[in-house]
């Protein structure tokens, strides 16, 4: 038997205040259909069938399964719908759930009357990944539960609950269904009631929209019209500028990058997304390797005694440390911390194998893994509890070493980030307060997502002084090599820097559109994909062969010129469809090629950035494409730079402040770089935005932090000594330094 590991998280590591949370579920396992069952016969609920189906993501598609099974007797579908209410903007969501026949069509403003709640939206696949852990097509009363049932409202439509008719219900998949009367339904509904959640009985037939007045004949739109139109609503569902949450997760789960993980806050990075991650550690992991890095693996797990030798450093990190306490069914005698980074990890054999100026500079890095236990709400790459990521881990002799190797590797990050990513990123130092805890500064590239109009910290490179060397930490030190007589000790000069699959996230939010995911040609897994076009049902077999080859053959051309291309020659499926498919995964570049093509001797390009069409011969074709490539990776990053620095905005007075923040702008102050102060405008900014509403301390702050304190101070007016005040608290400011809300 495989021991059951609990791994919690520590409120407070010094006062020992450890919660259990258990991660990993009994071995026993079940099917969704046998769970569902025993879940109904544990209520004395009997299902009059249960039958298993292809998957299906419709109520038409639904009824097709269910004709090819053995159920004869009439039944009618249930649709479950699930709403979003308006609510503050920083308050939990109380979602909605709605059980109705599929013959009810119920409107959201009607509902929400009946309730007195405003604005029901439908909700994101996000909300309900969350809520109930299944995306829409899987959803039925089923997905209620004992644990979910008092966070949401649930309503149910009165002709059901007074039903001996036998229903059709997904059982936790859209490929499987079970059969309930009405009445069980809620027999089933009811037994989740608690004394302060009751379902709701509703009559939701007198809730269906108006009839709306005949409309005059819309004007045709052109063909390039409908098209863009009708792929937004195949490709995401919800636009980038109304619902940006929404419009992220949908973007990441429809281009194939992400699923879904048992544990709440992991996620499953797909082929589609770790082949980026790929690309990102084959270019930066060379670029180490000429700087005299080496890598190296350390084991995940950390005791508590070394831990907790750095007070001020693990300080950062308590609320976010895992901690494992079991093995099987016994306790573990001293509790095992899950690194949430590897400094405490690395440093006690830096001190074994550092013994004289002739082992520095050690340079490892680690590609890792490392768990945070976050308690905000998880967003996948950008806020996980656990992510990949490269740690590297380097002592000098000297600070001026070490504060060269600092620079080297930050510009090493903002080539990442611009260079492949084509995402822009301003270099700086952080405030006192924004350093890493038991550092000596903290230098950071921070990114800007111009849609919710928050910056974001896209990597950092540490210089942690001698904090971690020092006698009463690990006492790591050689004997100063300028002293002939060997008495003097030096204790060494450390540095650490970290680049996470956060990168992803990053790039995903800034090139993404309302077709999907836009992929920079540099990290694209496949940077051209070539389809076959002009086949029809009266497309002759040898004229598809022609077609196929021609595309085969373009493919192949393009491979040896060093372009990671795929022909599309998949059946039974339309031209259009793969123009969706590959536009919604990102792919830079589609070449289209038809019958006519192949007699003139071209093909049609199509730049998934900006959607131009462009026929080119295909003589030399691998040259032509390559150039293109490079081109839409160049504009990919003009436009995203171009974007941010109009969004940088100097700011001199402190009223100006709030209304800068709420326009999506980053302020840059000229600021006086005092703690109390950089509290002062959080807390400030913060309550001018809320209103008067309390902070939910799961949503992104409010109010306006410290993000960087740029190195090129020359884009700004010159501080005057002594003349140019801090906005915020009066003092004389010493450098422009960027405040805004972040992620």
């Amino acid at each position: 038997m495989i021991p059951l590991t609990r791994i919690v998280s520590n409120h407070h590591l010094i006062r020992r205040r450890l919660t259990r949370i258990v991660l990993s579920p009994s071995l026993r396992s079940f099917s969704r259909m046998d769970s569902v069952t025993q879940s109904l016969a544990a209520l004395s609920l009997k299902p009059t069938a249960t039958v298993s189906h292809a998957a299906t993501d419709s109520p038409a598609a639904w009824r097709s399964a269910l004709a090819t099974t053995s159920i004869s007797e009439p039944y009618e579908l249930i649709k479950t719908l699930v709403y979003k209410p308006k609510t503050a903007k920083t308050a939990v969501p109380v979602p909605v759930v709605v059980i109705a026949p599929e013959s009810v069509n119920p409107s959201a403003a009607a509902i929400g009357k009946k309730l007195n709640l405003k604005e029901l939206r439908l909700a994101s696949e996000d909300l309900l990944k969350e809520f109930f852990a299944l995306d829409k097509d899987s959803l039925s009363p089923l997905a209620l539960n004992a644990e979910n049932f008092s966070k949401v409202v649930t309503v149910v439509d009165s002709s059901i609950a007074s039903s001996s008719s036998q229903f059709a219900l997904h059982a936790h998949s859209s490929s499987s269904t079970v059969f309930l009367t009405g009445k069980d339904v809620l027999a089933y509904l009811q037994s989740l009631e608690t004394a302060d959640t009751k379902l709701q009985e509703l009559d939701l037939s007198d809730a269906a929209p108006a009839a709306a007045a005949p409309a005059p004949k819309p004007a045709a739109k052109g063909k390039e019209d409908a098209k863009i139109e009708g792929a937004i609503q195949i490709a995401v569902g919800v636009k980038k500028e109304v619902d940006f949450s929404a419009w992220y997760t949908n973007v990441l789960l429809k281009a194939d990058m992400l699923d879904y993980y048992s544990v709440s806050g992991c996620y499953i990075l797909k082929p589609w997304s770790y082949s980026i991650w790929e690309e990102i550690q084959h270019w930066f992991d060379s670029k180490i390797k000429e700087m005299g890095v080496q890598n190296a693996y350390f084991p995940m797990f950390v005791s508590a005694k070394v831990l907790e030798r750095e007070k001020d450093h693990i300080e950062g990190f308590s609320p976010e440390v895992a901690w494992v306490t079991r093995a099987g069914s016994s306790d573990i005698e001293e509790p095992i911390a899950i690194r949430p980074t590897s400094e405490t990890a690395m440093y006690p054999y830096y001190a074994k194998w550092i013994k004289s100026h002739r082992d520095l500079p050690l340079k490892l890095n680690q590609w890792n893994n490392v768990v945070r236990w976050e308690f905000k709400n998880p967003q996948p790459f950008l806020r996980t509890r656990e992510f990949l990521w490269q740690e590297g881990h380097t002592a000098h002799l000297t600070k001026a070493e070490a504060d060269i190797e600092v620079r080297q590797i930050l510009e090493l990050y903002r080539l990442v980030y611009e260079e492949l990513l084509a995402v822009p990123v301003i270099p700086g130092v952080k405030s006192e307060k924004e350093k890493f805890a038991g550092g000596l500064y903290t230098t950071t590239i921070e990114g800007f997502i111009s849609t919710s109009g928050r910056g974001i910290q896209a990597a950092t490179s540490h210089c942690l002084g001698q904090n971690f060397s020092r006698p009463e930490m690990f006492n790591i030190s050689v004997e100063d090599p300028e002293d002939k007589v060997g008495q003097t000790k030096l204790y060494v000069w450390q540095n650490s820097w970290g680049l996470s699959t956060r990168s992803i996230g990053v790039m995903v939010m800034v090139h993404g559109d309302n077709q999907g995911l836009v992929l920079p040609p540099r990290v694209a897994s496949i940077q051209v994909v070539v389809v076959p076009c002009g086949i029809t049902a009266k497309t002759t077999d040898e004229t598809r062969a022609l077609i196929n080859d021609a595309c085969d053959e373009l493919a192949k051309t393009l491979k040896k010129a060093g372009v990671r291309a795929k022909a599309d020659l998949r059946d039974g499926y339309t031209p259009g469809y793969k123009f969706n498919d590959w536009e919604q995964k990102g792919v830079p570049l589609r070449l289209e090629i038809g019958p006519n093509d192949i007699a003139k001797q071209q093909t049609l390009t199509v730049r998934r950035d900006t959607g131009v069409k462009n026929p080119i011969p295909t003589a030399d074709i691998g040259k032509t494409v390559t150039e293109l490539l490079e081109t839409i990776q160049n504009d990919m990053f003009t436009r995203a730079r171009d974007n941010y620095h109009s969004r940088l905005k100097e700011v001199t007075k402190w009223e100006d402040v709030v209304p800068t923040l709420d326009s999506k702008c980053v302020v840059v102050l000229p600021w006086c770089e005092a703690e109390a102060c950089e509290d002062d405008i959080k807390e400030r900014s913060a309550r001018a935005t809320l209103n008067g509403e309390t902070q939910d301390e799961r949503a992104p702050s409010a109010g306006a932090k410290s993000l960087a304190i740029p190195f090129d101070q020359s884009k700004w007016t010159p501080i005057e000594p002594g003349k140019t005040k801090c906005p915020a608290c009066g003092k004389d400011a010493k450098r422009w330094t960027m405040f805004g809300r972040s992620y």
